[in-house]
């Protein structure tokens, strides 16, 4: 007897195919769904540290991590519960400091004050704060990525392709200029920013910082 070979028809497929592209598109779908999420989160990062610093400012007439009477604010019965700053009008120090400075401060004086959640104890594993990707978030003054105000607010570990919408959502769209802008880590403890000329990379990642 002789056997005959049967294989797919076109209609089976084109069935398969098609199945296929539905599952490839859903699974597309689904990361740009992700991602407009994480974008929401970070913008809100941006816009809400501007709002605890003036909360803080308007109830005690000082800056959060610079305030010199700040145990007289925050420690019921005059205790040690955090340090004082300098009052110079400034939150110095580095934003992602690990260690005591106005900026690494700035989080305990903001959460002891009622306006953040969080750990106000230094010495815990979660008291320095992370944006949704997993990087720091901090404050702090002066010039960075050729941005100058009294206090910038930055945002690490930040891919690419995120960069692009943040800054598209809160600014000009351009990582390069504005008052939102992006850099990489140049190994020295700096950041060198981004150029327009230069189209962001969408996989590596990057640090944003904004002047309030």
């Amino acid at each position: 007897m002789k056997t005959h070979q049967q294989g797919f028809t076109l209609v089976e497929i084109a069935v398969v195919l098609l199945i296929v592209g539905l599952l490839l598109g859903g699974v597309l779908k689904g990361q740009e769904l992700i991602d407009s999420a994480r974008v929401k989160n970070l913008a809100q990062d941006f816009r809400s540290l501007p709002a605890l610093t003036h909360a803080y400012q308007d109830r005690f007439r000082a800056l959060p991590g610079d305030d010199a009477r700040a145990r007289l604010h925050l420690c019921p019965s005059g205790d040690d519960c955090t340090s004082a700053g300098n009052g110079n009008g400034t939150i110095d120090g580095n934003w992602d400091d690990d260690t005591d400075s106005d900026a690494f401060r700035f989080w305990q004086h903001v959460r002891l004050a009622g306006l953040a959640t969080g750990s106000s104890d230094t010495g815990n594993a979660g008291y320095l704060p992370r944006n949704t990707v997993g990087g720091r978030l901090g404050v702090q003054s002066g010039s960075l990525l050729g941005l100058r105000g009294s206090i910038l607010t930055c945002s690490g570990g930040i891919l690419g392709k995120l960069v692009r919408q943040l800054d598209l959502a809160l600014d000009d769209g351009d990582p390069a200029a504005g008052s939102m802008r992006a850099g990489t880590d140049s190994g020295t403890g700096s950041l060198t920013p981004v150029s327009s000329a230069a189209p962001l990379d969408d996989d590596t990642s990057y640090t944003v910082c904004a002047s309030l």
